[in-house]
């Protein structure tokens, strides 16, 4: 998900910074729903799983937003 960015920089985030892990794992769960409902395993409507697909690009953004200020103060 983060381009040019080492596992350990994801790593270090995940520890020190509990926003940052709580919204990695909202954004990794809401992931695994939008391929469950594709897929026809989860049955939601399509208003939902579009609600599901905007709130994961959403959580995307934000989690790039904090990994580039990261790297901009290191």
């Amino acid at each position: 998900m983060f381009e040019g960015h080492s596992h350990e920089e994801l790593e270090a985030l995940l520890k020190r910074n509990p926003e940052f892990r709580r919204l990695y794992h909202h954004h990794r769960e809401l992931n695994s729903k939008v391929m469950d409902a594709e897929l026809g395993v989860l049955p939601i409507d399509d208003t939902t799983l579009a609600q599901m697909k905007k709130e994961k690009l959403l959580a995307k953004d934000r989690l790039t937003r904090m990994v580039e200020s990261r790297s901009l103060i290191h």
